[in-house]
């Protein structure tokens, strides 16, 4: 994933909300989502003045047989398509209430492949604990049994919603995640204390992955596990980017990644720490630390994406297994 720029591939005609869906015979329901546009962590942590309130949006697909278990489908830098829509189908087929989420309609984004700074990873991450507010209150879901599954920009909000320290600023009291499923998820951005708290937490990434960094998100897990938190992590071998994808692998020559640039740690309160300079700095913001990773000569031109083989069926199979456990 990730500079500004991110994978590229076919993105929805229509706004998701206004289109009639439907899921293993499950009609979608709209559900609005109150939430916020952090410039950054330390913003979304903090309480908002109400300047930079939206209302975003998904649907919500209760299971004819239903299990009890709730999953959200966060979707990454094209917004909700086509593999996202099939693994929500799959879980309500398995007897999940699936939500899917779409962070981009209402904020008139149609993808962030280009720009990743239209609105802050803290956001992302911020609509996936809001999105869980609005969940856990409805009186047909189970508040302890809702997971996130999130994938690429969508990885990285799950596993940031997943933190002590950001979930406990946002939620309070309130419901946690039961769950988070990052799918290749972009770790650039780490809370120093990689603390889950009941979360229970896999990551999943290819091998060839071009856009994140499978070292950085094997780190990411084993700091959690030190941590004394339950996190895993898969690698598929041979995989790249959105591998769960039905197809084929293809290069693009427009993407922009930049995935070997050092990680950006969050103080406890959400402060960027400077890779460089070593201390937090409350004011610090995506733009800033992708700009000077940039700069510092980490920018790549060129990924690839897509899957190939038995790759989209051994990504189901892992969703499944994980679901299997909430």
């Amino acid at each position: 994933m990730v500079l500004p720029s991110c994978h590229m591939a076919l993105t929805r005609d229509s706004r998701y909300l206004d289109d009639d869906v439907t899921y293993a015979g499950v009609r979608g329901e709209n559900v609005q989502i109150p939430t916020r546009n952090p410039r950054n962590y330390v913003d979304a942590m903090t309480a908002s003045t109400g300047d930079d309130d939206v209302v975003i949006d998904g649907k919500l697909f209760v299971a004819s047989d239903p299990n009890g278990a709730t999953v959200m489908v966060v979707p990454g830098s094209l917004g909700v398509g086509p593999n996202h829509e099939m693994h929500a189908e799959t879980l309500v087929r398995n007897g999940y209430t699936a939500f899917v989420l779409d962070p981009f309609g209402a904020r008139s984004v149609s993808s962030t492949v280009s720009n990743q700074v239209q609105y802050s990873f803290a956001a992302s991450a911020y609509d996936v604990l809001a999105a869980l507010r609005v969940l856990a209150a409805r009186p047909e879901i189970d508040a302890t049994r809702i997971a996130a599954q999130g994938h690429s920009r969508g990885g990285a909000a799950v596993t940031i919603a997943s933190s002590i320290h950001f979930a406990g600023a946002i939620m309070g009291d309130g419901p946690r995640l039961a769950a988070a499923y990052a799918v290749y998820p972009w770790c650039g951005q780490q809370f120093a204390d990689p603390a889950l708290g009941g979360t229970r937490l896999r990551a999943i990434i290819g091998e060839h992955d071009e856009w994140c960094s499978p070292q950085e998100v094997q780190s990411q897990v084993a700091a959690m596990r030190a941590a004394g938190g339950d996190a895993s992590i898969r690698i598929v071998g041979g995989a790249q980017h959105s591998f769960d994808r039905h197809e084929a692998v293809s290069f693009m020559d427009e993407a922009r990644v930049c995935p070997n640039m050092p990680t950006t740690y969050l103080a406890d309160d959400g402060a960027m720490i400077d890779p460089i300079v070593g201390t937090p700095d409350p004011g610090l913001t995506d733009l800033d630390t992708f700009m000077a990773a940039i700069e510092r000569g980490f920018g790549q031109k060129g990924a690839h994406i897509g899957g190939e083989g038995d790759q989209p069926a051994i990504f189901e199979a892992d969703m499944l297994a994980f679901h299997a456990d909430l």
